[in-house]
């Protein structure tokens, strides 16, 4: 299957992405399916920049690992661009999520999604099946990090113990270094969460979760359970965890001799929390020492109608220097450094 995707260029040496032109009208959305969006030669600075920003109301939803942005990202846009109106939308039953999202894209359902993952085969195909193409665009870049009640002695986890608490093998905190006491690991369903879905693949290697593992709806009530427990483990992404008081996050690495904590140390306990807080360990993240790092995308809908143009104009205002600057502040890493 040949994937449409949407151009991206970065200059090797110096860092430069280039953006994505388009947007000036409906007809030129309508004739992008045959004719991908320009590349442009630099990146616009301010969201005032973006061209073919259209109004209305558009509906966007799906990742958690986005929440943190949200609240400060959009009233920025809206600020510059206060008739091009975001509302973030839940499915009504089912949990929130980049897969929960995109399978509300298909349905029609909302304008763009945000995702943690990448589109999967059979996504493309569902699209093509009801006469449209999904593009995804990527724009910043994220952690994951593993949360522990912070009375559990541990120094870290290699990203195979992870692999091995999360299928079964390691079950007693003894194993890794920590007191005699049992391990209970919690995470959220991988059909709904794209976070998941990265874990499954990439720590666990595809491989199933083990059946000790307790599964719940979402990140809020897993937080809760790991404060209260001094047995368990959680994990997410890290600007949703490294902030919180309640539960600490773990040095991970991929041998025991070079563990990267995801925040900058030293590490903020919980009594001191939240006149300080623990803040994210981007530069860690940038340089590829922490081991578990992944790509957020906006996906667009590339059907030749509003949903179309507006999806590609978040995707611009997003890769601005501005909108950089505001996921960086979020914790999440630029993939377009400012020149």
């Amino acid at each position: 299957m040949i994937l449409s995707l949407l151009a991206v260029g970065v200059l090797v040496g110096g860092g430069l992405l280039s953006l994505w032109q388009g947007g000036k009208g409906a007809e030129e959305q309508r004739s992008s399916r045959d004719n991908p969006p320009v590349v442009a030669p630099e990146q616009v600075r301010s969201f005032a920049g973006v061209t073919g920003v259209p109004s209305g109301v558009f509906n966007y939803g799906g990742s958690t690992t986005w929440a943190p942005v949200r609240g400060s990202l959009d009233p920025l846009i809206q600020v510059v661009w206060p008739d091009f109106q975001l509302r973030y939308v839940q499915h009504p039953t089912e949990p929130p999520g980049s897969g929960t999202g995109i399978g509300m894209l298909l349905d029609d359902q909302l304008t763009f999604v945000q995702s943690c993952r990448s589109l999967t085969a059979a996504e493309h195909a569902q699209a093509r099946e009801k006469g449209f193409i999904l593009r995804e665009i990527p724009v910043a870049i994220d952690s994951i990090a593993v949360a522990v009640n912070p009375e559990l002695d541990v120094p870290g986890l290699t990203v195979m113990q992870l692999r091995d608490i999360y299928r079964g093998k390691i079950r007693n905190w003894q194993e890794v270094g920590g007191p005699d006491l049992p391990i209970r690991a919690y995470s959220r369903r991988g059909e709904d969460s794209g976070t998941i879905q990265f874990f499954i693949e990439h720590v666990l290697n595809g491989e199933d979760f083990g059946s000790e593992v307790e599964f719940l709806p979402t990140t809020t009530l897993a937080l809760r359970a790991v404060a209260a427990e001094r047995g368990a483990i959680y994990f997410a992404s890290a600007p949703q965890l490294v902030p919180q008081c309640q539960v600490k996050t773990l040095p991970l690495g991929l041998d025991s001799s070079r563990l990267v904590p995801p925040y900058l140390g030293p590490l903020v306990l919980p009594q001191d929390c939240p006149q300080q807080r623990n803040v994210m360990n981007t530069a860690a993240f940038a340089r590829g020492d922490y081991p578990l790092t992944r790509r957020l995308f906006v996906v667009v809908k590339q059907n030749g109608q509003i949903d179309e143009v507006a999806g590609f104009a978040y995707g611009r205002l997003l890769l601005t220097a501005q909108g950089q600057a505001a996921l960086a502040k979020a914790g999440l890493i630029s993939i377009a450094p400012p020149r």
